[in-house]
């Protein structure tokens, strides 16, 4: 498996949302409210510029992100939801939602869900950068370990079959003292 990158995993999320929170505030002078996003959404203007499913995902979020709950996504709520993104990590379900949206390839998204129980040290359903880059060091460690003990294995087989030069007197294998004639 080569190794998935945490980093760009969640800074292509943080980026995503934020770029999408900014066009959306830039766009709609009241600011960012269902009804802007859901315009946002099918505004033909800005429709190429829109990413939809971080669009979606700000949208379906909305009652939980705004915290003053006056209708109104500031970016204060912003900056705290991709804080928290950093801090906490992301679900399997946040992460198959933007994943693909935040730019990671699919081969990486695919093997970071296929890992998420291994990736998910402390067991909270969540995975972070930090846990995404330990598993990476473990996995390559394991994975030079067994390479290591794999090579060691088919390589020296003299104490299988004893060492080459067998007339020596200190040359032992496994298989001496065995009659090979008389099974």
């Amino acid at each position: 498996m080569s190794t998935p990158n945490g980093s760009a995993l969640l800074s292509g999320i943080y980026s995503g949302l934020t770029s999408t929170y900014s066009l959306i505030a830039n766009h709609y002078k009241d600011g960012v409210t269902l009804a802007n996003i859901s315009a946002a959404r099918t505004n033909p203007s800005i429709q190429g510029a829109l990413n939809p499913t971080f669009a979606s995902y700000i949208q379906s979020n909305f009652s939980s992100l705004d915290k003053d709950k006056n209708g109104v996504l500031s970016s204060t709520e912003m900056s705290t939801l991709t804080t928290q993104i950093s801090n906490q990590g992301l679900t399997a379900a946040q992460l198959t939602q933007l994943g693909t949206a935040s730019g990671l390839s699919t081969d990486a998204l695919q093997q970071i869900l296929a890992h998420f129980s291994d990736i998910d040290a402390n067991g909270d359903g969540k995975v972070t950068t930090a846990e995404i880059s330990a598993y990476n060091v473990t996995s390559a460690a394991d994975k030079k370990k067994t390479e290591y003990a794999t090579r060691a294995a088919t390589t020296d087989m003299s104490v299988f079959y004893g060492a080459d030069d067998s007339s020596s007197a200190d040359s032992s294998s496994l298989l001496a003292g065995i009659d090979t004639n008389n099974p």
